[in-house]
């Protein structure tokens, strides 16, 4: 699908019910939004459906209230020709009721805008990143995670104080993403590692010690921390996924390995060699539970236990010369990780042994840019900054 070139992150949507069900995949990039019907043939996306924004800048992950029809695309300061120092972020809420007409409810300005996120069933919202602002504290390292009320999403509201702060060794830095695991705790990472809260009900809380409520804007600590640096090539965690719950069996073998108790992390770093940049990495979250993540200082740190890695460097189909081939987004099914790695296209990973990540098929053409890849059917979505949406057919079992 050349005409989603720039294309950055994918959501699929379903409208009714039966035979009069639709399927609809919007596509956020540079260009803002565009809405595919796959219903008809999900092998031949039809556009029908577009909110144009053209220089936007990001929309990396986007999240979508699917009761509610509604799409958040997340404004980072660098769109629109700006800069960290210069430009504005926030978020667009985009009414997506109607396919064919794809309309703004509201845009909100917030302080961080790389990224944004649904928590509590998208009743609000954490934005965070990217890199901080001259005008935002001087010992922080990037931004944080700034808390939205979209309860009613014409009229946004923003808490005044940041979240998941001193998350590096004690110091605010760079919230990348927050992916929500079945349980409903929701996973922040970033530069210094992953952690991981309780975003509504009563829980004891292992930094003060005490059993409180959770909300959306006051989370309790749960577990995680950060990833050990004699694994990985930097400390940046740029998103992960834990199996749990009823999602157990998609991650590696409960049985094995505890429900719940591993967290697949991707480390996007970019540096000279393929073997030097970010990595698919596999953590255990055994003894991160006491609010250790949350204590972690540079003169007593705490890190997870590393499981396994895996990178794209020197395996079946890669290019030796690529120059851009951090791990980037994936999707996970069955034990089998989806990923992409940008110039080494799209890559199907069995985690089931943590220990012993193995790649079992590509999809790497030529000119690949893969920057997110997606499970839908019986299909793999990729969404491609060069080439555009890449729709593959898995063969193997």
């Amino acid at each position: 699908m050349p005409d989603a070139k720039e294309s950055t992150s994918l959501v699929f949507m379903d409208y009714g019910e039966g035979r009069g069900k639709r399927t609809i995949m919007y596509v956020s990039g540079r260009f803002g939004l565009k809405g595919y019907d796959i219903s008809a043939d999900p092998r031949s996306p039809k556009l029908v459906g577009s909110f144009d924004l053209p220089g936007f800048w990001q929309g990396e992950d986007t999240e979508a209230d699917h009761k509610r029809k509604i799409i958040y695309l997340s404004r980072d300061p660098r769109a629109f020709g700006g800069t960290t120092d210069t430009g504005e972020s926030g978020v667009y809420v985009i009414d997506v009721s109607k396919p064919e007409s794809l309309k703004q409810l509201a845009y909100q300005v917030i302080p961080a805008g790389h990224t944004t996120s649904c928590v509590n069933d998208c009743r609000y919202l954490w934005t965070g990143g990217p890199a901080k602002a001259n005008w935002m504290p001087e010992d922080w390292g990037g931004r944080p995670v700034w808390v939205t009320d979209v309860r009613n999403p014409r009229k946004p509201k923003v808490f005044k104080q940041p979240i998941d702060t001193g998350r590096n060794d004690g110091k605010t830095d760079y919230t990348h993403d927050i992916q929500v695991d079945s349980s409903g705790v929701a996973w922040a990472s970033g530069r210094g590692g992953v952690r991981g809260y309780h975003t509504s009900g009563r829980h004891y809380d292992p930094v003060k010690k005490r059993i409180r409520t959770a909300t959306a804007w006051d989370p309790v600590p749960y577990a995680g921390g950060g990833i050990d640096e004699a694994t990985t090539n930097s400390s940046f965690m740029h998103n992960s996924y834990r199996a749990v719950g009823r999602t157990r069996d998609q991650g590696p073998d409960p049985r094995q390995w505890g429900d719940g108790q591993t967290l697949i992390v991707t480390e996007e770093t970019f540096n000279d060699g393929c073997v030097n940049d970010g990595l698919l990495v596999i953590a255990s979250l055994k003894g991160s539970y006491g609010g250790q993540g949350w204590r972690s200082t540079p003169e007593k740190p705490f890190r997870l236990r590393t499981l396994g890695t895996w990178s794209v460097a020197g395996q079946e189909g890669s290019l030796p010369n690529a120059e851009e081939c951090s791990a980037h987004y994936f999707d996970i099914r069955d034990g089998v990780v989806v990923q992409s790695f940008y110039q080494q296209g799209t890559r199907f990973i069995d985690v089931r042994d943590p220990t012993d990540p193995r790649q079992i098929a590509y999809f790497r053409p030529g000119d690949a840019m893969a920057w997110a890849s997606y499970y839908h059917g019986g299909y793999v979505y990729v969404a491609d900054h060069n080439r555009g949406i890449d729709v593959l057919k898995p063969t193997f079992r």
